[in-house]
């Protein structure tokens, strides 16, 4: 069956002005154009527009699904049970933090108690699906399910003075980051500070703690966009590598 621009768009939900959009990008092209220069969409492209609304529906950004989508052996079908898996982690954790509102809600009437623990597992939830949604192929490809499993638990069992900890940690190695990126001495005061504080954030998540894991992650960081710009973004340009150099150097 085939379908013009308009049907489309009430089909799906979406204006013709976005599916217009999709087009202009190469994200979504029409079947073909008709002899009075009307877009006209197949079965083939119903489908791939499905497959772009799901990853819209996790947040991603067109780059990355135009990127997924034109993948060399990218499989609408197991696309499709990667959808399925992901939306059950996000209705998990939106019924955590369903959870979380409504044991604070009856904690603030006074009609039960609540640990300090319990009032950020649905925010810790949240984190770990974010980050799943991010990296969560890569670091269980190199670091496997297991590993990767004891560390998303031992991060829901932080308690709030390791969550308070790691996030001093980190900001505390941002701040000697900064200074050696401006000096360049990577066998400062500094940049033993960088690594520790890294190594200190690494094991508040990390049940198993080795300089190998450490020297890999320092290389991902490079060789993973999504990490340099985390790195880059808080740091400066050239942060994530400056980073790495320090890790390699200290990580023995």
């Amino acid at each position: 069956m085939e379908y013009t621009i308009k049907k489309i768009a009430e089909l799906s939900g979406i204006s013709t002005r976005t599916l217009r959009y999709y087009d202009e990008i190469d994200l979504l092209k029409p079947a073909r154009i008709n002899s009075s220069g009307y877009r006209i969409y197949g079965t083939k492209e119903i489908d791939k527009l499905q497959q772009i609304l799901f990853y819209r529906s996790l947040d991603l950004k067109l780059e990355a699904i135009q990127k997924l989508l034109n993948t060399p052996d990218y499989d609408p079908k197991h696309a499709l049970q990667d959808h399925y898996r992901q939306l059950l982690e996000k209705r998990q954790q939106i019924d955590h933090l369903i959870l979380t509102v409504e044991k604070t809600l009856r904690y603030q009437k006074g009609e039960i108690t609540m640990t300090d623990k319990e009032k950020f597992v649905g925010f810790k939830q949240e984190k770990l699906r974010e980050n799943e949604q991010k990296y969560g192929k890569e670091i269980r490809e190199k670091y496997g399910e297991e590993t990767v499993e004891a560390s998303n638990q031992q991060w829901l069992n932080l308690s709030k003075e390791d969550f308070s900890g790691m996030e001093t940690a980190e900001k505390e190695l941002f701040e000697a980051l900064k200074i050696v990126m401006a000096t360049k001495e990577y066998q400062s005061k500094e940049a033993e500070t960088v690594f520790l504080k890294h190594k200190e954030w690494l094991q508040y998540t990390s049940p198993v703690y080795s300089a190998e894991m450490h020297r890999g992650l320092g290389q991902m960081y490079i060789g993973d966009e999504r990490f340099t710009a985390y790195y880059d973004e808080r740091a400066g340009k050239s942060a994530a590598q400056t980073l790495n150099q320090i890790i390699q150097h200290y990580a023995k």
